[in-house]
């Protein structure tokens, strides 16, 4: 059956969207049909983060107005034929309403595997039109204090849309900080926000930069930990990936002590 996730955040920044395109990619090339939604009018730039800008032609201020069929303003990611962005509209005056999006989303529910609506930052009416879509929510964070405080607003407001499910991830998250208890680790967070986490996400260059070269490069670490995010996606298992394994030990400590003085 399919799944329309809505993938949101209390604070901007938090990588967010970048996770949505990762998370995409990940499941595609698992051979799922995955669709992104861009639910951020005026402000969208998943199809800059997917490298597709110039490959858009229509969006869903085009589909509000009938100027083009839905399947038209599919916009196919360049590595994955399996994975579809449906660009939201750029500029003033070009609202999209509820409506457009919940019909939009049902559609795709009807040719894709997953559907992830990109929501934009905060709780205000993009976060109300984006959430009013989904069966599913992810609450994307990090472990610093402001963003999981809003992260935690988000929470409450999902719990009260009583959703299938709801879980959060804890993205860029720096494993030498957690054991030296500079950072908040998941168990922490997981205690702050009352939800169980779908995974951590370690920092990463790699994944920082997707949103200036649309690159899939990524350490192995990196890949390791979104296997682990998606088999729990997929397969409904709860499995955290052990983010702080090279950091522990006689020579986990070396490394936190090059880290800190790189």
């Amino acid at each position: 059956m399919s799944r329309a996730i809505v993938v949101t955040s209390g604070k901007g920044g938090v990588g967010k969207s970048s996770f949505c395109v990762c998370l995409g990619r990940a499941l595609a090339g698992r051979g799922l049909s995955v669709a992104l939604v861009d639910t951020d009018v005026g402000l969208n730039n998943l199809d800059v983060i997917m490298a597709v800008e110039n490959s858009v032609v229509y969006d869903l201020y085009d589909v509000q107005n009938a100027s083009c069929r839905l399947s038209q303003a599919l916009v196919p990611d360049p590595d994955y034929e399996n994975l579809k962005l449906l660009p939201s509209s750029k500029g003033y005056g070009k609202d999209v309403q509820t409506q457009t999006l919940v019909k939009a989303v049902s559609s795709l529910k009807t040719r894709f595997d997953y559907v992830f609506i990109d929501c934009p930052a905060g709780v205000d009416a993009g976060f109300d039109r984006a959430v009013k879509c989904a069966d599913e929510a992810i609450v994307v964070t990090t472990p610093h204090v402001s963003a999981i405080k809003d992260a935690k607003v988000v929470v409450e407001l999902v719990k009260s849309r009583k959703m299938k499910r709801l879980s959060y991830v804890l993205n860029r998250v720096r494993p030498d900080l957690v054991i030296s208890s500079q950072m908040a680790s998941v168990e922490e967070v997981t205690d702050v926000l009352g939800v169980p986490p779908l995974g951590v996400l370690p920092e990463s260059d790699e994944v920082n930069g997707l949103s200036s070269v649309g690159s899939m490069e990524m350490n192995k670490e990196t890949s390791e930990a979104l296997k682990v995010l998606c088999d729990n996606l997929v397969f409904g298992k709860n499995e955290i990936y052990d983010y702080t394994r090279k950091y522990r030990g006689f020579f986990g400590a070396l490394r936190r002590v090059i880290k800190t003085r790189i």
